[in-house]
């Protein structure tokens, strides 16, 4: 099989040379070669669409809490879980689901914002549904789970070339 070298994001948002990739000319290792045109022209959107579907998902639980809960409420369930400062991690809960996750969405402090996030989830899988096994269907830890592990790589990739963070040029 041949292949050519082609682009691929950097970390910056821009594009490095070096990374191979079979090309639609030589159908690659694909079963169905036609569809390589298919994952070529989508390949370039892909982390975006991974890092908005990321915190356009958990976006609307933040919803949820800002505008149908309280911080009271959600403190007294963190505190019954011996955490300390239950009504401050409240908030920080009630900010993280709702701001970080729609800067998450757009790319906006996009490592602040996916660091929030994997720490919140991360105090979800161990404290609060670790105890209760893995799957979702009994109350597990698997979906804050994967949101750990997604934005943990998010917080290592920053924003990507679609992203607010790479429109005004900065990034944390």
């Amino acid at each position: 099989m041949r292949v050519r070298s082609r682009t691929s994001p950097s970390r910056d948002g821009g594009e490095q040379r070096g990374e191979t990739c079979p090309t639609r000319s030589t159908g690659g290792r694909l079963i169905i070669p036609a569809l390589g045109r298919i994952y070529e022209a989508g390949a370039p959107y892909s982390y975006a669409f991974i890092r908005f579907a990321t915190g356009a998902i958990l976006f609307p639980h933040g919803f949820q809490k800002v505008f149908h809960s309280s911080p009271d409420r959600l403190a007294v369930a963190i505190g019954n879980k011996g955490l300390p400062l239950a009504l401050t991690l409240a908030y920080l809960t009630f900010f993280s689901e709702f701001v970080a996750a729609a800067c998450l969405a757009v790319g906006f402090l996009t490592r602040i914002a996916a660091a929030m996030i994997f720490v919140q989830m991360s105090v979800i899988v161990i404290i609060f549904q670790g105890p209760l096994g893995y799957f979702w269907t009994e109350r597990g830890y698997e979906f804050a789970l994967l949101w750990t592990a997604l934005c943990l790589a998010i917080f290592f990739r920053g924003g990507g070339r679609w992203s607010v963070d790479h429109y005004i040029g900065k990034e944390f």
